[in-house]
């Protein structure tokens, strides 16, 4: 393993004290998977006091924060990067399934290494004593399989949120869950229930933006119920339509994986047709319907997303999404929904109803994503063209309507929506002498 010549010297400085120290956990992993790591983590013999004298001395720049310094961790701010820096520890017992009541930091790294969640996150480099891989998590990476360290039920236990590393890990790398975890996990899932919705939102929005997240939704869906439970009704809902080759939950999975691996697209695929249920209906001939399940889903969405406590910008946005979802979308409307939704919106309404569609039945499908493919080809002349969407984009303003008599107020604001209706219709073209000329007129009837 070949290491930044910083954290190389980071280690240096704590052995030349006469202390142990490794590069551990997620970075190792990163490392043996032929991935650059997004940070470094430290574990080392030597106690947090130790530790900032060591840094102080081997660093004229250190910078040391006390971010966890009841758990023994402090973080190292340097010029090349953060270092997080934890000694060794062992842990009480986990009353709240989060935390440790108490750690002790009288032991070696075997024992540490003992306490990880999973075996291919119990690993641990130093240069000059190799890899150190107690558990076989390097064997585990080769075979992409993801195990607890230990019995899996405990390590799930001392802290619920594992349950969902899991489900991201699994998302995210590829990697399957061997049948003992896979089986604590379902065990265990209303544990989630004790987990801050902040916490379980972070990992559900990663999980979702995985490229492997169509087998973790397909197998665990009871785990997501626990704090998504619209999904429960969904889970094995037939939708007996000639467009559908799913069931509700199916087509979800199948549209959250077939879409761009945006966040915030694939959340509001997650939240989509979760109002279905409550919208079913059979007509004469055995047909389903589903009529008003956007606006039940948004309904569905808005008290979810606000319950996982997202930010209230991604509440807004997906819950849009969610509303407008079914919503027919041609070339020749980009402009209005331009207009309506700006840019930004529009084109994550594109990507979502590609992800639907694609989940459909295979030549309800493929019409549909040919018709995508056209709207955003609009919607890109559009853009490029700088086409006028919006009251600041005319070539007037309220000053100029004024300056030819309207007065401040509702007045003054109908007048310019209605010049950008004519504008966005085609009516008018967007310049100043038409505009103020076709005002004039109205101001004079």
């Amino acid at each position: 393993m070949q290491l930044p010549a910083y954290i190389t010297q980071a280690l240096s400085c704590l052995e030349s004290k006469g202390h142990s120290a490794y590069v551990v956990g997620g970075c190792v992993r990163d490392v043996l998977l032929g991935v650059s790591p997004h940070d470094w983590d430290l574990a080392t013999s030597a106690l947090p006091a130790q530790v900032a004298e060591a840094f102080t001395e081997g660093f004229e720049d250190a910078h040391i924060l006390e971010t966890g310094l009841r758990h023994g961790t402090l973080t190292i701010l340097l010029p090349e990067g953060a270092v997080e820096v934890t000694t060794f520890r062992s842990e009480g017992e986990y009353l709240d399934n989060r935390r440790p009541a108490h750690v002790r930091f009288d032991v070696g790294a075997e024992e540490d290494f003992a306490r990880r969640d999973f075996t291919m996150n119990a690993l641990a480099f130093n240069p000059r004593t190799g890899l150190t891989d107690p558990f076989g998590g390097r064997r585990d990476i080769e075979t992409r399989v993801i195990r607890a360290v230990g019995d899996p039920s405990e390590r799930l236990r001392e802290d619920a949120l594992r349950i969902m590393r899991a489900l991201r890990f699994a998302a995210t790398l590829g990697f399957s869950l061997d049948e003992r975890l896979a089986d604590a996990l379902h065990e265990n899932r209303d544990l989630l229930a004790r987990i801050a919705p902040e916490r379980l939102s972070n990992e559900l929005l990663r999980m979702l933006a995985g490229p492997h997240v169509l087998p973790v939704l397909l197998a665990y869906p009871d785990v997501l119920t626990v704090f998504v439970p619209e999904i429960g009704p969904a889970i094995g809902h037939e939708q007996n339509t000639p467009y559908h080759r799913y069931d509700v939950w199916a087509h979800t999975a199948h549209a959250v994986a077939a879409a761009k691996p945006d966040p915030l697209v694939r959340l509001a695929l997650l939240m989509h047709d979760l109002g279905k249920p409550d919208c079913f209906t059979l007509d004469e001939n055995g047909r389903a319907h589903f009529y008003g399940h956007d606006e039940r889903g948004e309904l569905l969405a808005r008290e979810r997303l606000a319950a996982l406590r997202l930010s209230g910008d991604a509440q807004k946005q997906v819950t849009q999404l969610v509303r407008y979802h079914q919503r027919p979308l041609k070339p020749e409307g980009m402009l209005r929904w331009l207009n309506r939704l700006g840019e930004q919106q529009l084109r994550l309404l594109i990507e979502v109803k590609r992800g639907d569609i694609a989940a459909h039945a295979d030549d309800v499908a493929h019409r549909g994503l040919e018709r995508m493919d056209a709207c955003e080809a609009r919607l890109d002349e559009l853009v490029a063209e700088q086409a006028c969407f919006r009251l600041r984009d005319l070539a007037v303003g309220g000053d100029d309507l004024k300056a030819i008599g309207f007065t401040e107020g509702q007045e003054l604001g109908r007048a310019l929506a209605a010049l950008l209706d004519a504008v966005m219709d085609g009516e008018l073209q967007n310049d100043r002498d038409q505009l103020l000329t076709t005002a004039k007129s109205w101001s004079q009837t």
